[in-house]
C-alpha cells in the first residue's frame, strides 16, 4: 500500500474506527508526549497495517506470508489531564495497544483510555473528542500477524 492513512475522530464512532486501525500497534512509553500547555497528547507507534493483511494467505509454498507495519502518530487535542496505570512514562518498555475507549463524564467531556496488553493504560481527560491518526513513514515487512489466540505471536 502506498497511500498513507489519515483519520480524524470527533465522536465515539470515529474513535472506534481509529481504535481498530491502531489495534496491535507497538508503543514505547517514552514515545508518548503530553504537551500540557497546548492541551495535546501525542503517541508515536509502529502500527500493524490491518487494511492490507486480509488478502495475504498464510498457506504459501516456500515463502513466508508478509505483512506490514508503518510508523504512525496518534494525536489528541483538548487534553486537560493524563494518568498512567501500570507503566513508567519514560521507559523503553514495549507495549501493545489493544483498544482506545471513551467514557463520557459530563458530555461532551470524558476519559479517553488507551488500553495495553498486560493491564497497563493511559487515561486522558478531554474536553471533547478530537483525535487524529496519520502514517508518517513508509511501511516495512513483518512475517508475523498479531494473533489474539496466541499472545506470543505479536510482531
Amino acid at each position: 500500500m502506498t497511500d498513507r492513512l489519515r483519520l480524524l475522530a470527533v465522536d465515539t464512532d470515529d474513535l472506534a474506527i481509529i481504535s481498530a486501525y491502531c489495534q496491535d500497534a507497538v508503543v514505547k512509553p517514552k514515545d508518548c508526549q503530553h504537551r500540557a500547555a497546548a492541551g495535546q497528547f501525542i503517541v508515536e507507534m509502529n502500527r500493524f497495517v490491518w487494511e492490507t493483511s486480509q488478502g495475504v494467505s498464510r498457506f504459501r509454498l516456500f515463502k513466508k506470508a508478509e505483512y506490514e507495519r508503518r510508523r504512525a502518530v496518534l494525536h489528541f487535542d483538548r487534553v486537560t489531564e493524563v494518568k498512567h496505570t501500570g507503566l513508567a512514562p519514560a521507559s523503553d518498555d514495549v507495549l501493545v495497544l489493544l483498544a482506545i475507549r471513551f467514557t463520557v463524564t459530563e458530555a461532551p467531556s470524558g476519559i479517553v483510555e488507551l488500553v495495553f496488553a498486560g493491564g497497563s493504560a493511559i487515561r486522558l481527560t478531554v474536553e471533547v473528542i478530537e483525535a487524529q491518526l496519520a502514517d508518517i513513514g513508509g511501511s516495512w515487512s513483518t512475517g508475523s500477524k498479531p494473533d489474539h489466540n496466541r499472545p506470543d505471536r505479536i510482531s
